[in-house]
C-alpha cells in the first residue's frame, strides 16, 4: 500500500457497501487477491463487473479508488496518465442564457477576460467544448437547468500534463465561474 495519506474519496464506506454490498476495504481485499496491483484499470473494471457483478458505474469508482489507495493513480489523475480538473457553480438565470455567455464570444468576453478558448463543438442549451489555447487541453462546459431561472455550470479542463497544472487549473475556472456568475446577473429575471 502507499504510504501517503489516503485520498478522500467520493462516497463513504457505507454508502459503497449500501450500493454494491461491500465498503471500501471488501473491494480493496478482494482486487489485491486477485493482484490487482499488476493489472490495468480495464482489466480490475471488467473483473469487478464480470466476476462480482458490480454495475459499471461502480465497477469504475471502485478500480479509480482502488488505484488512488494503491498509488497507481493521483486524485484527478485519468487512466491515461493526463489529470482532469473540475469546477462547478449555479447560476441564478436560464440555461439558453449561460449558454450564450459561453458560445458567444462578445459576451464570454464581459466574464472571461483572458479569452483563450477556441469553440470546436455546441449542443444548445447543453454543452460545450473548448480547446484551451495555451496548452491544447480540451474544455468541456455542461449546464443542467435546475428550475426555469437557475443553471448548474459543471467544467470540467481535461488533458493536463500534471496535478500542479490541475491544481491551478482548478482555482482558474472557480475564480472564472464566479465571474460569470456576475456577469449573469443582468439577465436576471425581475
Amino acid at each position: 500500500m502507499s504510504t501517503t495519506p489516503a485520498p478522500q474519496r467520493r462516497v463513504s464506506s457505507e454508502a459503497l457497501a449500501q450500493a454494491t454490498g461491500k465498503g471500501w476495504e471488501d473491494w480493496f481485499a478482494i482486487v489485491d487477491a486477485w493482484d490487482g496491483t499488476n493489472r490495468t484499470h480495464t482489466e480490475i473494471a471488467r473483473h469487478l463487473t464480470d466476476e462480482h457483478g458490480v454495475d459499471g458505474w461502480w465497477a469504475q469508482g471502485i478500480t479509480v479508488g482502488y488505484e488512488q489507495e494503491h498509488g497507481m493513480r493521483r486524485p484527478g489523475q485519468m487512466a491515461d496518465g493526463t489529470f482532469t480538473a473540475n469546477a462547478s457553480k449555479t447560476v441564478d438565470v436560464a440555461a439558453e442564457i449561460v449558454f450564450d455567455l459561453w458560445a458567444d464570444e462578445d459576451r464570454r468576453g464581459e466574464w472571461l477576460t483572458d479569452d483563450v478558448l477556441a469553440l470546436r463543438t455546441a449542443t444548445r442549451p447543453k454543452s460545450l467544448r473548448f480547446d484551451f489555447g495555451p496548452d491544447d487541453s480540451r474544455v468541456l462546459v455542461g449546464l443542467y437547468p435546475k428550475g426555469e431561472h437557475k443553471t448548474a455550470v459543471q467544467v470540467a479542463n481535461e488533458k493536463l500534463g500534471d496535478a500542479e497544472t490541475m491544481v491551478e487549473r482548478k482555482a482558474y475556472w472557480k475564480g472564472h465561474l464566479e465571474a460569470l456568475k456576475h456577469a449573469a446577473e443582468q439577465y436576471r429575471p425581475m
